[in-house]
């Protein structure tokens, strides 16, 4: 096998003419040139260079070398142009996994940011539930992903590096016209007579409504059972029912519903939302960007700044409110 460093001294050497010239365009001693070609032709078994009074000339083989000496080193150079366009974000891909309350709250904000600092790279979003995201970091099928974990399901992978991004706390949703916003605070044991509307399926915030519950000493009375959170709101703007739901969830608030806190009898689940990455992997140039990103636009979406921007009218106290039908 040949030495591709040799080879490319080689295609130097016959480009300055002498062993002295490449030399001092390699950083190297000429007499340290001279060993590496010593070796080069022992390598091949055949003389490559005529050493003269003035410089060297190639023989036939030296020629048919160098020639591809100068391709090699086309093909090495344009490699390293690739990899430094992939360092300045000019081109790639980065696959990112996700969720849909994310998906539908601070990624879009995110992916908007990424795409305006860097035109020339592609982002490549896969939805899905949580058991399905871990499993894609670890084929590899995504490089980046948005995971969710609360206290008693926490997300514990050796095989991935985990990131906390922000907190998710869980709040009530409550008609427009709704007695409840005229309690300074809801106690979640006097919601016990309520009745509730569910996300289908056992889907996570199912859970989440069934253990609150049960601290607070009684089992939901379920109305209905939704399968996504535009359709639970509706039917809570219908009064057929109150719900709880993630913060992120309610991004989106229909001008019917009023979001409240809920108080501190039975502390309200918080929802963790973590960046994995696998930790036998070393990150991207993009996955790097998209995790700076997404850091600064959590902080768009942290408690208070939801509270101010996001969702309007999230309540702790009484106050003005839309009139009852």
């Amino acid at each position: 096998m040949l030495n591709v460093r040799r080879l490319l001294l080689l295609t130097e050497i016959a480009e300055h003419g002498s062993l002295t010239g490449a030399a001092s365009a390699a950083g190297m001693t000429a007499s340290a040139a001279s060993q590496q070609m010593s070796r080069l032709e022992a390598e091949v078994g055949q003389p490559l260079l005529e050493r003269l009074p003035r410089g060297v000339r190639l023989t036939g083989a030296g020629e048919a070398l160098v020639a591809r000496g100068r391709a090699i080193r086309r093909e090495l150079r344009a490699a390293q142009a690739d990899l430094d366009a992939f360092a300045r974000l000019d081109r790639g891909t980065l696959r990112l996994g996700s969720f849909p309350t994310v998906s539908a709250s601070l990624l879009p904000l995110a992916l908007t940011r990424f795409a305006r600092a860097h035109a020339g790279a592609e982002v490549v979003v896969r939805s899905a539930m949580l058991a399905q995201l871990r499993e894609m970091l670890h084929t590899g099928e995504v490089e980046l992903a948005l995971l969710w974990d609360y206290r008693w399901n926490r997300v514990s992978d050796e095989a991935l590096t985990l990131t906390h991004l922000l907190n998710d706390p869980t709040v009530l949703v409550v008609p427009a016209n709704s007695r409840l916003l005229d309690e300074p605070e809801v106690s979640l044991r006097s919601l016990a007579a309520q009745h509730w509307i569910i996300r289908a399926d056992n889907h996570p915030v199912a859970e989440v409504l069934r253990r609150s519950c049960r601290l607070a000493g009684f089992e939901p009375r379920i109305a209905y059972e939704s399968h996504d959170y535009q359709e639970a709101q509706a039917m809570v703007a219908a009064g057929l029912g109150i719900a709880i739901a993630p913060r992120l969830a309610l991004t989106n608030r229909r001008n019917d519903v009023r979001l409240v806190r809920l108080g501190a009898d039975v502390p309200a689940p918080i929802r963790r939302i973590l960046l994995a990455r696998p930790e036998n992997r070393m990150p991207t140039p993009a996955t790097l960007a998209m995790i700076d990103i997404l850091h600064a636009v959590a902080e768009r979406f942290t408690d208070t700044n939801l509270d101010r921007n996001q969702l309007g009218s999230v309540r702790r106290v009484g106050g003005p409110r839309a009139p009852r039908a």
